[in-house]
Order: C-alpha cells, then sequence, then structure tokens
C-alpha cells in the first residue's frame, strides 16, 4: 500500500519530491492489505477498550516473526478514543479510486510510471518478502542509476516489525547520500 502511494505522489507530486524509497511493494499486485483494510470501513462500532483493540493488531500480510515490542508500539500509535469507542487511526477512504487514482493493470503501466517519475528511487526488497527475486531482478533492471537497490536480510515484507534497525540504518544511509549528491 505504501509503495504505490509513494510511487503516485512522486508521479503526481512534481519537484518538491526530491527521491521517494519503496519497501518491498511488488510491481502489477495490488496491495495485500487492500481486501482486509477495505472491509474496515464497514465496521461501525468501536472497540470498548484501548487494550482490546491493541490485542487485535496483526501485520497484514502476516509474517513469521514480528518484535513484540515493535508492534506493541505500532499498535498503540494506530489507535484513537471516540465517542463510539476505541477505533484504527486508518482511513478507508485511501481505497477510494478518487483518492490513489487508478492502479496499474499490468507490468508495462508501473514500469512507464516508473519510467515518468522525476524523483530518484530507492528500492528496498525484503528477503522473506512478497517480491520474487524474478521481480527483483525486473525492478533492479528498471532504476539502474535512478537509485540503488537494496536487499533486507532476514527481513518480512514489514521490516520494520522485524528488522528495524537494519531498515533505519538503511534508510539513513540513503538520505545521507542523497543529501550530498
Amino acid at each position: 500500500m505504501g509503495g504505490w502511494l509513494s510511487a503516485v505522489a512522486a508521479l503526481h507530486g512534481g519537484e518538491p519530491i526530491d527521491s521517494i524509497v519503496i519497501i518491498d511493494s511488488p510491481l502489477w499486485d495490488h496491495a495485500p492489505e487492500e481486501r482486509r483494510l477495505r472491509d474496515r470501513k464497514r465496521r461501525t462500532a468501536g472497540y470498548r477498550s484501548k487494550e482490546e483493540i491493541i490485542a487485535r493488531f496483526v501485520p497484514v500480510p502476516s509474517q513469521e516473526t514480528v518484535l513484540p515490542f515493535v508492534a506493541r508500539h505500532i499498535a498503540i500509535e494506530s489507535v484513537r478514543r471516540t465517542l463510539g469507542g476505541w477505533k484504527w487511526k486508518f482511513d478507508p477512504a485511501i481505497f477510494d479510486t478518487s483518492v490513489v487514482g487508478q492502479r496499474p493493470a499490468d507490468q508495462e503501466s508501473m514500469e512507464e510510471m516508473m519510467a515518468e517519475m522525476p524523483c530518484r528511487i530507492g528500492y528496498l526488497r525484503s528477503e522473506a518478502g512478497l517480491v520474487p527475486i524474478e521481480m527483483a531482478d525486473k525492478i533492479r533492471s528498471m532504476l539502474q542509476l535512478r537509485g540503488p537497490f537494496v536487499e533486507l536480510a532476514e527481513a518480512g515484507h514489514h521490516p520494520m516489525l522485524d528488522q528495524p534497525l537494519p531498515l533505519v540504518a538503511t534508510v539513513r544511509t540513503l538520505l545521507e547520500v542523497w543529501s550530498i549528491t
């Protein structure tokens, strides 16, 4: 979901967007989170307690390794109290086509979109994530000199949940390199 939104922002945001980092986003699949998160807008009642809603937090798509203290922190920061009870901060309108526009239907349209982005692109692939080796090779060749392609060893689709320090170190390095070039 984040990779697609970053790509749309980079394509339409113009000159203010100098660089983007995309983390483990497949080229032509819909966001794996989309179906489950879209269904959340149908839930109108809130949870009775903060602990009840926090206990329901799970990464979508799921992954084998999740550091409990990181997951709990993200869960706590992802909820809010309303008059109807505790609810997720997630805005289900993100999947309305009026918000994100049309998704690429196939490989060629995503390639065209990446080719048209005026900014630098950094791509981080998670070893145990959603992007298979063949697709990773395709992405690497598409980027060429526009930005680095980095493999995050032993990371799942959500590296902030299982490999937060390597993720932060990688993003900091990219930002430092980009700040001087």
